[in-house]
C-alpha cells in the first residue's frame, strides 16, 4: 500500500509528542528531525523537504502553538495542512472545452501506463458524465500498443480510431479528429508514443501533435513506483509540452509517496487522478486534504464514502438497514454484503481509510487474504436455505456437514457462525443507535488513542446522535 512507510514514520514522530501539556524547543527540534527523515526516506525532492520542514517549524514556533492548550494535537494539524498545501490544497477538474470535443493528449514514458490509464478515463467519463469518448491510437512505436488499446476499448465499450502502424501519428490524430467531430463525440483521447526516455524525436512528435490539436488537457502519466524519477520526469515534458496535469500510476504498488508528494510543488501543475490498482474502474479523482489526512494515518472517511456510493445500490441499502433494525439479518444478507465488499476492492485499503485503523497494531494482526472471504463464501454456500434464513437452527452436526460440504475445517465453520452472530449484534446495536459497543470494540483494539482515535470516537458520537435522532423521528411518526 502506498505512503505506509511514510505514513508509520510520520506517526511515530508524532507520537514522541502525544501527553505533554507543553511541548518544548528541543522536542520541536526533535519531531522536526524525524519528518525531515520519513520524508527523505519517501523519495521526496530534497528542496521540498527543506521547505515543508521550514514552514512547520516557522507555524508551530509560535507562543500560541507551543504554550497553548493540545500543543501535540496543533503541531499534527499544521503538519496535515502543510501536507495538502504541498500536494495542491484543493482538487483540480479536467479543463473542458466549449464546443465539443474536448481533447485530452496523454503523454509520458513507455511502461508508466498511458494506455491502460486513457482507458480509465475514458470509462469514467463515460460513468460520470454520460458521455461519449473516442480514443486516438497515435503510438505506431511500441509493439503491440494499437491492440492493446483496442483491447481496452472493447473492455469498456468505447471506440478506438487507428490507422495502424504505417502512417504517421500526426496523421493519424488528424483523421481521428475528423471522425470524432463527424460523430458528435464529447472526448476525445490521444494515446501518445512513449519511450524509455526523454529524447528530441519524442519531444518534437509531441509538439507536432499538441500545435494541430490544440488539446485542451496535456495529462502526463507518471509511474508513482520510480519516485525522484517520476519527478524529473514530469519537468521534462512540462518544459517542453506546459503539461495542465499529472495522473499518477501504480500508488497501490510499493510505492514511497515521493512523486506525489514532490510533483505539485516542482511543476506547479495539479495532480488530477491517481490509479490504484489494475481494474478499469480503479481512477481516482486526487483530493490533497483527504491524501494528507491517509498519510498521516487519520484515515479517508469522504472517499470511503463515495466508494460505498458507487458501488451500493440505494434501495438495497434501505432494505438492509431494516433487517438490521428488526435483527432479521441473515446469512444470505452476510454474502450479499461480502459480494459488495469484495467490488470495493482490496480489504486492506478500504480499511486504512477508516480513522485510527491505518498503521494499528490490531490491524497488522488481522489476515486480509482475498481467499478467506472465498472460504466463507463456501461455507455459506453449503448451508441449505434454512439454515441461511435461520442460523438458531445451526446444531453440531449440521456444523459437521457444512464442513463436509465446504471443505473447510469444522473449527472455520463455527469461528464463521461465531463472527456472524457478534457482528449482527453489533449490527443491532448500530441500527437502534446505540454505539457503545463499537467505542468499546475501538477501545480494546488500541484504536481510541492517539489523534486517529480521537477522530474515529468523534465520528461514533456523531453517528450514534443521528441514529437516536432518526430513531426518535420514527418513534413520532409511529405515535401519530
Amino acid at each position: 500500500m502506498a505512503f505506509e512507510g511514510l505514513t508509520e514514520r510520520l506517526q511515530k514522530a508524532m507520537r514522541s509528542l502525544r501527553g505533554k501539556g507543553k511541548v518544548s524547543e528541543s522536542d520541536l527540534r526533535e519531531t522536526m528531525r524525524e519528518i525531515r527523515l520519513a520524508l527523505l526516506e519517501a523519495d521526496v525532492n530534497f528542496t521540498v523537504v527543506r521547505k515543508f520542514v521550514k514552514n512547520i517549524r516557522e507555524r508551530a514556533k509560535g507562543a500560541d502553538v507551543l504554550e497553548g492548550l493540545n500543543p501535540a494535537q496543533q503541531i499534527v494539524k499544521i503538519v496535515n495542512e502543510e501536507l495538502t498545501k504541498t500536494m495542491g490544497e484543493t482538487d483540480v477538474p479536467l479543463n473542458k472545452s466549449d464546443k465539443i470535443p474536448t481533447i485530452i493528449m496523454m503523454a509520458g514514458l513507455q511502461g508508466a501506463g498511458k494506455t491502460t490509464t486513457a482507458g480509465k478515463l475514458a470509462l469514467k467519463l463515460k460513468k460520470d458524465d454520460n458521455a461519449r469518448p473516442l480514443m486516438i491510437a497515435a503510438d505506431i512505436y511500441r509493439p503491440a500498443a494499437i491492440d492493446q488499446l483496442e483491447q481496452v476499448g472493447k473492455q469498456i465499450d468505447v471506440p478506438v480510431f487507428q490507422m495502424g502502424t504505417d502512417v504517421e501519428p500526426l496523421e493519424i490524430v488528424k483523421a481521428g479528429l475528423a471522425q470524432a467531430k463527424e460523430n458528435h463525440n464529447d472526448y476525445v483521447l490521444i494515446d501518445t508514443a512513449g519511450r524509455l526516455q526523454i529524447d528530441e524525436k519524442l519531444m518534437n512528435e509531441l509538439k507536432d501533435i499538441k500545435a494541430y490539436a490544440k488539446p485542451d488537457e496535456i495529462l502526463l502519466v507518471v509511474d508513482a513506483m520510480t519516485g525522484q524519477n517520476a519527478v524529473e520526469t514530469a519537468e521534462g515534458f512540462n518544459d517542453a509540452l506546459d503539461i495542465t496535469g499529472v495522473v499518477l500510476t501504480k500508488l497501490d504498488g510499493d510505492t514511497r509517496g515521493g512523486a506525489a508528494l514532490s510533483i505539485r510543488d516542482v511543476t506547479n501543475k495539479p495532480i488530477k487522478f491517481v490509479g490504484q490498482g489494475e481494474k478499469m474502474t480503479a481512477l481516482d479523482v486526487f483530493h490533497p486534504d483527504r491524501m494528507a489526512s491517509r498519510i498521516l494515518g487519520m484515515g479517508d472517511i469522504l472517499s470511503l464514502i463515495e466508494k460505498t456510493q458507487q458501488d451500493y445500490d440505494e434501495k438495497q441499502a434501505q432494505k438492509l438497514t431494516e433487517k438490521m433494525r428488526e435483527n432479521t439479518f441473515d446469512f444470505d444478507d452476510f454474502l450479499d454484503q461480502l459480494q459488495q465488499i469484495q467490488k470495493m476492492g482490496p480489504l486492506e485499503d478500504i480499511m486504512k481509510m477508516i480513522p485510527g485503523m491505518a498503521n494499528n497494531p490490531a490491524l497488522k494482526n488481522v489476515n486480509m487474504d482475498p481467499k478467506d472471504l472465498e472460504h466463507i463464501k463456501a461455507i455459506i454456500y453449503s448451508m441449505t436455505n434454512e439454515e441461511r434464513t435461520n442460523p438458531d437452527v445451526l446444531n453440531p452436526s449440521r456444523r459437521r456437514r457444512i464442513s463436509r460440504g465446504s471443505g473447510r475445517p469444522i473449527q472455520e465453520v463455527n469461528r464463521m457462525i461465531k463472527q456472524f452472530n457478534s457482528m449482527k449484534k453489533m449490527m443491532n446495536k448500530m441500527s437502534n443507535g446505540n454505539m457503545s459497543g463499537m467505542e468499546n470494540m475501538l477501545s480494546q483494539s488500541g484504536m481510541g488513542s492517539g489523534l486517529g482515535g480521537k477522530m474515529s470516537q468523534l465520528a461514533m458520537k456523531r453517528m450514534s446522535r443521528k441514529m437516536r435522532k432518526n430513531k426518535r423521528r420514527r418513534n413520532k411518526k409511529r405515535r401519530k
